[in-house]
């Protein structure tokens, strides 16, 4: 967050009605370091009790299936694309335009596979299968409440920790429309657990993206606002003069603010709103965490973006949401 440029604080105070719109947030802002296990941390090791299982993946992970193409397609595919070379070059040049014939000849080759590999010639088929050893999930974030008291804990908690399986899945259980690494969330009092866990169990495989760097944290807490699509019509034009007369941005300098973050509003930046509600009693559901690419945790979540993390405001027992954006 860039502290010479107007915050949403100074936003609100000009413009009142924007009060009724905030919400607390804190930037986690991780940076690579060595946490121990009482430490706020990404990627760092938990406190986790030494007689608790740990968790693991059980769900169907996505699976690349390489089927190689008989002599006879791989020949009729070659085919198909020198004519369609050749019709571009008899055109002088433009867009290469196949003929039906030729695309229903390469649609069967491809049988509903996803991608041909035109080195290997082999096709190459995405489906979801279920690991024949249930795999270890990872560390990837661990908050304390103290420090981050944006986050909602159930009585008794004041520690979060979020786990995931280094791989993608395609809608694990409970989660629609989602497709990356299946997740799993821990709170737990700090002060109860005991002896701690030294080495917890390492997946065969995972994938190198959803690795996390170790990496502490300097919580910041920060006002947060809904960017345009969550706004009141009333301040949609507002908010932009406002940001525009100052020489900056609404969404993400003012609104939605991006990276590492705990509570605040989500960004709909790819996509327009999708509410996510409940499963379990149907209310809207809020922001609890943002994880975001890049810089030095190291990820790559979708396609360089952010996976946030929603949860029922009414009943936290209540199943969460994935979203990446």
């Amino acid at each position: 967050m860039n502290i010479d440029l107007p915050g949403p604080q100074t936003l609100i105070a000009d413009v009142p009605a924007f009060a009724a719109h905030a919400r607390p947030a804190v930037l986690l802002r991780p940076a690579a370091g060595a946490p121990g296990p009482h430490d706020n941390s990404v990627g760092g090791r938990l406190l986790w009790p030494r007689d608790e299982p740990w968790p693991v993946c059980r769900a169907p992970h996505v699976v690349h299936k390489r089927e190689k193409l008989s002599d006879q397609d791989k020949e009729i595919w070659q085919d198909c694309d020198r004519r369609m070379k050749e019709r571009r070059r008899a055109r002088g040049g433009g867009a290469y335009v196949m003929s039906e014939e030729d695309a229903e000849a390469q649609r069967r080759i491809m049988d509903g596979a996803g991608s041909l590999d035109m080195i290997t010639w082999e096709r190459i088929r995405t489906v979801s299968e279920a690991p024949a050893v249930p795999v270890p999930m990872v560390p990837v974030l661990q908050l304390r409440a103290g420090d981050v008291p944006v986050l909602p804990m159930p009585e008794g908690a004041d520690l979060l920790q979020l786990l995931w399986c280094p791989d993608d899945h395609s809608e694990p259980p409970g989660q629609r429309n989602y497709w990356g690494p299946n997740v799993e969330l821990r709170f737990r009092a700090e002060g109860a657990v005991g002896p701690i866990l030294d080495d917890p169990p390492q997946p065969e495989h995972a994938e190198d993206v959803y690795l996390p760097n170790p990496c502490l944290l300097d919580p910041f807490r920060v006002v947060d606002l809904p960017e345009q699509d969550e706004l009141p019509e009333e301040l949609v034009e507002t908010a932009q003069e406002w940001a525009e007369a100052r020489d900056t941005e609404y969404a993400r300098t003012l609104a939605c603010l991006p990276g590492w973050k705990a509570g605040g509003w989500p960004s709909w930046h790819l996509t327009d709103l999708v509410p996510i509600d409940c499963a379990a009693c149907g209310t809207r559901m809020r922001l609890l965490l943002t994880l975001d690419s890049g810089k030095d945790p190291g990820l790559n979540l979708g396609r360089f973006g952010e996976l946030r993390v929603f949860t029922c405001p009414t009943d936290l027992s209540h199943p969460f949401r994935l979203n990446v954006q």
